[in-house]
């Protein structure tokens, strides 16, 4: 029997499983590929993979048999259950020192579990996320790995080769972190992503309502944006999408239903701001946005008995514009900032240690975000590796002072016309909160204080000293012993 030839196995040949092995094969790495319902390897080696190197195997035995020592075993399955059975089936042939490898979007407290679990048995685990899309997997997408940094040189070469790359030719993949690093880096991108596109929905909305403007206007409006600071990979295919026709020549967007779907990573990074505290409430709009648009049959009621206000199109058509545009580039660095603070908590808990300005390039190129505007939040950190925020920074905090009268216009018109903007609303208010040196939480501290004796802290008194107020006289003197802010 020959020696094993494979650099690489992959599992999982659904679009994105398909797209990293062709990938991979571009790139000179020799692949082998496997799948529960086999008749797809072949169906995949006959056709898509016709004329390539990769290799067809029938069974799991065969499978790792194929691959050069440290066998190095990539999964792209459903997330959940489906990882831990397909690594189950795979281990007993693996051995001490050879990589398994979840690329899919799994949570990131399944990667902590197995990256753990697995090295109890000698094999090294990788959890990294994948972005980018069928495009991305098969000409060069986002990579974020993370998992048992033992693993890292042993997969470093063949990721940094298929994935995307900067214009000065830097890999938009790097190393992330340990454990469950690259699958937390993954799941704020995706929360990000949901807030990109909500935010670039209201915009079209607004756009629509308040102007009046046709499709084939808003793919021209779009257009434009995407020469200037909102230059992305969502403003470029908002353009093209807005320019494609139905059969019958009007614009397919407009037949297309208004219930969005999701797979649950916005939701994951909601319940993860929630469980560290941080404010990252863009990203939490976006998701109930989604739920809401869920709601159509009784959206369609409502909307025949409650009323909105009723306001003729504007007629200042380019400041009208320019409003709606810098609304969305400045929510759109409410929600960086948001997404960051997000990262930077979760890396204390975890004692990861992220490098800020390298996330900001692994998104610079092949995945769903990408921008020009991530060049700006890498140049802010290289300025400063432990910025705080990215709104302290002068670039962020000179735009959003610039902008910030239209901003509020632009939001200031939503409310005009009854046009729901709850990301640019809720950016909005976040912006101003995180200004405002003295909050109203005084008052709620002392009401909390007041009913549940659950003590304050004073600003004439250091920090960490805590007082309770018997504020009927009919309390007693004892306090809780709980106090969180």
């Amino acid at each position: 029997m020959s020696a094993p030839a494979c650099d690489i196995g992959l599992i999982g040949l659904a679009v994105m499983g398909q797209n990293l092995v062709l990938n991979m094969n571009d790139h000179g790495y020799k692949v082998a590929v496997f799948n529960r319902t086999v008749s797809k390897v072949d169906d995949f080696v006959n056709n898509e993979a016709k004329g390539t190197e990769v290799v067809g195997a029938h069974s799991i035995e065969e499978f790792v048999g194929l691959l050069k020592s440290p066998r190095r075993v990539m999964l792209m399955v459903k997330a959940g259950d489906t990882v831990d059975h397909m690594i189950d089936a795979v281990v007993p042939h693996l051995e001490a020192g050879d990589i398994v490898i979840d690329g899919g979007n799994s949570l990131f407290t399944d990667s902590n579990r197995r990256t753990k679990a697995l090295a109890d048995k000698g094999i090294l685990f990788v959890g990294t996320g994948v972005s980018g899309g069928e495009e991305g997997a098969r000409k060069g997408p986002s990579i974020m790995p993370g998992g048992n940094p033992a693993a890292w040189p042993h997969v470093k070469g063949i990721f940094q080769a298929i994935s995307a790359k900067v214009d000065d030719g830097t890999p938009c993949c790097d190393w992330v972190g340990e454990n469950g690093a690259g699958h937390y880096v993954k799941m704020v991108h995706n929360g990000i992503e949901y807030g990109d596109m909500q935010l670039i929905c209201e915009a079209y909305q607004l756009l629509k309502d308040g102007l009046g403007v046709s499709a084939d206007e808003l793919h021209e409006i779009f257009s434009e944006w995407n020469k200037g600071e909102l230059d992305s990979y969502l403003i470029e295919i908002s353009s093209e999408i807005f320019a494609l026709k139905d059969e019958d020549g009007s614009p397919l967007v407009d037949k297309i239903l208004d219930t969005a779907g999701q797979k649950g990573t916005g939701k994951w990074t909601c319940v993860s701001a929630l469980d560290t505290g941080m404010p990252v409430t863009l990203i939490g709009e976006a998701v109930f946005s989604r739920c809401l648009s869920a709601l159509k049959d009784t959206r369609v009621k409502a909307a025949g008995v409650l009323h909105g206000p009723t306001k003729k199109l504007a007629t200042d058509r380019a400041e009208f514009i320019e409003d709606v545009r810098r609304a969305l580039f400045c929510s759109k660095i409410i929600s960086y900032a948001q997404g960051y603070m997000l990262l930077r908590e979760a890396a204390k808990e975890h004692g990861w240690t992220l490098n800020f300005g390298g996330i900001a390039l692994m998104w610079r190129g092949g995945c769903i975000i990408r921008s020009r505007f991530l060049g700006k939040i890498k140049e802010a950190f290289d300025k400063n590796a432990n910025l705080d925020n990215l709104l302290l920074d002068d670039f962020f905090s000179n735009l959003l002072n610039e902008y910030q009268t239209s901003w509020r216009r632009g939001v200031i018109r939503a409310v005009e016309y009854g046009v729901p903007t709850p990301a640019f609303s809720t950016a909005l208010a976040f912006y101003d909160g995180f200004r405002t040196a003295r909050l109203p939480a005084n008052l709620l501290q002392a009401q909390r204080d007041y009913f549940g004796a659950h003590t304050y802290e004073r600003v004439d008194k250091p920090r960490g000293e805590f007082f309770h107020t018997n504020w009927t006289g009919r309390g007693g003197r004892v306090s809780s012993t709980t106090y969180n802010v």
